[in-house]
């Protein structure tokens, strides 16, 4: 059992927990993910790393409540127990010989995007970070971003904070005037990580994508985290949790992920009526 030391709404829907897990701690490193239950009868669910502190032995998580577990798992209350917490699971973001970076974060994304951005602030690489939400109730981490970032840019799709529009905006603007990055990391949305693919294109930058498709087993047995690849004309299967989940953004077929990651919605929602309903009913 691993217990809740700290808990945190960030906004109406997304929650910060940081949870005793000292040997995760120790080894968590920056891209990283986690595999949880939250009770005997739950279902496994991996979020990613959103920090961790060896010393204290914790690891901090952020989730956006969609389905029936992040609802189970909003209820919980600090000095609560989760009943599994297993990682760290994938390969780390590369971050060596990365002198200038733009960090593009999107939503519940900047959660992932926000301490891969630590990192490289404090490897003293150049750090440029764009966010973006739909709206400023939902906005998230601009204070972290903000500490760990040389520039940072908000963008919000009503203009209601920072500037009006999504996240490719600012970039092609600054790839336009000529800014070299030696890479861009893009962490959201599929369709928002597919346009900033997009526009990194034309000037020749390399793209990393974080992909979280469905997964159960977090090892690379079950498959559910395929996607696919295209890599000089071929298409390639990769997992995403043993492989990933960091991929070249050229090579990723992202209608397919779309496609894939609309399988269970309908099957997702009624899991979490059901679950409110139950909530409900105590």
């Amino acid at each position: 059992m691993y217990r809740i030391v700290r808990r945190k709404e960030l906004n109406p829907s997304m929650i910060q927990l940081e949870i005793e897990a000292p040997l995760v701690a120790r080894k968590a490193r920056p891209g990283q993910f986690i595999i949880l239950r939250v009770d005997e009868e739950g279902e496994r669910i991996p979020l990613t790393i959103a920090g961790s502190d060896a010393e204290e032995g914790t690891v901090k998580i952020i989730f956006q409540v969609v389905g029936a577990t992040t609802e189970k798992l909003r209820r919980k209350a600090e000095g609560d127990f989760i009943q599994d917490f297993a990682g760290p699971l994938g390969v780390a973001t590369h971050t060596e010989e990365i002198r200038s970076v733009c960090v593009v974060g999107g939503g519940a994304g900047c959660a992932i995007a926000m301490p891969i951005a630590q990192e490289f602030h404090r490897l003293g690489a150049e750090v440029t970070s764009i966010i973006g939400f739909r709206s400023r109730d939902l906005l998230i981490l601009e204070e972290e971003f903000r500490d760990c970032s040389d520039e940072l840019i908000v963008m919000t799709d009503d203009g209601s904070y920072g500037r009006h529009g999504n996240v490719t905006v600012p970039l092609k603007e600054m790839l336009e005037a000529g800014k070299k990055f030696d890479l861009v990391i893009t962490i959201g949305p599929l369709i928002m990580m597919k346009f900033v693919v997009a526009a990194a294109r034309p000037f020749g930058v390399p793209v990393t994508v974080s992909m979280n498709p469905i997964m159960i087993d977090g090892t690379g047995m079950c498959g559910g985290c395929r996607i696919t690849l295209v890599q000089d004309g071929k298409r390639v299967t990769k997992f995403a949790c043993v492989d990933g989940p960091d991929f070249n953004g050229y090579e990723i077929d992202f209608d397919e992920a779309m496609s894939r990651g609309r399988m269970y919605q309908e099957f997702e929602r009624h899991a979490y009526e059901k679950a409110c309903n139950l909530f409900q009913g105590a």
